[in-house]
């Protein structure tokens, strides 16, 4: 087993925004991170990231003009303003969802350049529910998508492949994605959770798997090894994204899902393996879900240690 070394990018804005304790999005869930990988001395062997916030340009790549303007234009300087049930704009969030955008592109080009072969983003707010003109599920800017859109353009990658194992699904990322055949999105979630509607599916690229609630780690391991991982293999990425949602786990009250953290080690493994195969080993995973504190800080030590044991 080869070790690799990992970038880790957590922009201090992104743990700066407080949407109140009533919400479960809170700025302890990047401490509970950082706190678990100091003490298991895991962020001694990261290298630092530091990105600025996403530019427009790279932002108008997955998002609209308007949508934008709207983000800009409702952020409260006080107070709250709500975009639907779940999804708050509060002070700071704005500055913090560019960081979070941000931090996956530099990420993707330390590791295109070759200083790091994978990184780690620790951000928030999340962004896998981000359509391309519309806040949804916490998330304003799809960081994973900000990510994969850049890639393409300024590495001219032809193949890259977004895994996603979060308990919900990630409705953003397939719609923006939809008809650009040079992005694969094979994925897990708990079925009829979040948010309601059928998943969609395009053979060979989009790839979604519901999972009943209750499902234990045997059962979504079987699901990726007979047919994810099968199908993320076929399609060669040069390049591989994770949206790395823990809410899985199942001291996790978000979803149903029986998950630990040594589910999310050996889905991490697998992936890892496939990068190896076709992608030089190249990976960028940026935090999705996870909010039962302790064990979202457990699940991401698991996850990065696997990251970096290659």
């Amino acid at each position: 087993m080869t070790a690799m070394s990992v970038a880790y990018f957590s922009p201090p804005a992104c743990a700066a925004f407080n949407p109140g304790r009533c919400h479960p999005e809170v700025p302890e869930r990047l401490a509970s991170i950082d706190d678990h990988l100091i003490s298991l001395r895991l962020r001694e062997l990261l290298v630092e990231g530091e990105a600025p916030p996403a530019s427009d340009e790279q932002l108008l790549r997955v998002h609209s003009q308007e949508y934008i303007d709207m983000l800009s234009a409702c952020e409260p300087g006080e107070g709250v303003v709500s975009l639907d049930p779940d999804t708050w704009l509060v002070a700071g969030i704005g500055e913090a969802a560019r960081h979070a955008a941000g931090a996956v592109v530099g990420a993707v080009d330390m590791v295109m350049a070759g200083k790091v072969n994978r990184a780690f983003c620790a951000v928030r707010p999340p962004g896998h529910h981000a359509e391309r003109a519309r806040a949804m599920g916490f998330c304003l800017f799809n960081n994973v998508a900000v990510g994969a859109a850049h890639a393409l353009a300024r590495h001219r990658l032809k193949r890259i492949a977004i895994v996603d194992f979060d308990a919900h699904w990630g409705n953003g990322t397939d719609a923006i994605f939809l008809d650009e055949k040079r992005v694969g999105v094979f994925a897990s979630f708990q079925e009829h959770l979040f948010p309601p509607q059928e998943a969609m599916q395009v053979p060979g690229r989009i790839v979604n798997r519901g999972l009943g609630a209750g499902a234990k780690g045997r059962e979504v391991r079987q699901v990726w090894h007979d047919e994810l991982l099968p199908a993320l293999d076929a399609f060669r990425p040069q390049l591989l994204f994770i949206s790395a949602g823990f809410d899985g786990h199942r001291e996790d009250e978000m979803s149903e899902l029986m998950l630990n953290e040594e589910d999310y080690a050996w889905l991490t493994e697998r992936i890892a393996h496939v990068a190896g195969k076709h992608a030089r080993g190249r990976i960028v995973s940026v935090l999705e879900g996870g909010y039962a504190l302790s064990a979202l800080g457990r699940s991401v030590a698991a996850h990065v240690r696997a990251l970096l044991e290659g």
